[in-house]
């Protein structure tokens, strides 16, 4: 299926094409509301999955801006840029990892409407941002990090959802904490992916940046 989809992308896209920091601008403004917005609910609701959500918008609107800010550089700046945002998002993973420990020690007990309603609007505002960088998905590393963070936000979204029925189900806090816990696994997984991409982009730099030289001297 990856294979019949690629067939659609005969040329790369240009990373400072218009259609891409359009689409950019509307990902940063959408992430950076939804983190502040959320991050007031994930504390009120006392979950771990909603502050784990909301540190993900907030770390989504840094990835953009730097994304804006690299767009038109060459490849290996850009890499360097994608290489940064995959270290990011799975140190984050990591210390969502380390709080939502600390939750299940104390056996809080969050708020599942908060959780409901909150997880349907971010599912809403990241599912939009997806769809929009959809077709960049083949792009650069730093594309193509932008799609995965993106993807796994919506995958995000759904685990709060599920939670928060789980909680109210159970009436206990596990449901939460056992979602926090897969979606610092989701940010470790995709930081991986994205810093493998960009260090493969940068060692291409290297090698053509050595190649050059090289004829130049034999020249």
């Amino acid at each position: 299926m990856s294979g019949c989809c690629d067939h659609g992308y005969s040329a790369p896209i240009a990373p400072d094409s218009p259609a891409w920091m359009r689409t950019l601008w509307v990902a940063l403004v959408a992430n950076a509301v939804m983190f502040i917005a959320e991050v007031g609910a994930g504390v009120a609701a006392s979950s771990s999955s909603l502050q784990a959500d909301s540190l993900d918008f907030f770390g989504d609107s840094a990835n953009y801006a730097i994304s804006l800010g690299v767009s038109g550089m060459a490849l290996t700046w850009r890499a360097r840029a994608a290489l940064f945002k995959g270290v990011t998002l799975f140190a984050l993973g990591l210390w969502v990892m380390g709080t939502t420990v600390l939750h299940a020690y104390q056996g809080t007990l969050p708020n599942v409407e908060f959780m409901g309603i909150v997880g349907v609007i971010g599912l809403l505002t990241n599912g939009s941002v997806a769809l929009l960088l959809y077709r960049f998905r083949v792009g650069d590393a730093n594309m193509r990090s932008a799609w995965i963070c993106s993807r796994y936000d919506v995958i995000g979204n759904l685990a709060v959802m599920l939670a928060a029925a789980d909680v109210f189900g159970t009436g206990t806090g596990w449901p939460d904490v056992i979602v926090a816990a897969i979606m610092a696994a989701l940010s470790i997984s995709g930081g991986w992916q994205i810093s493998r991409h960009a260090l493969s982009e940068l060692r291409e730099g290297t090698s053509r940046r050595r190649f050059r030289g090289e004829t130049l001297r034999e020249a």
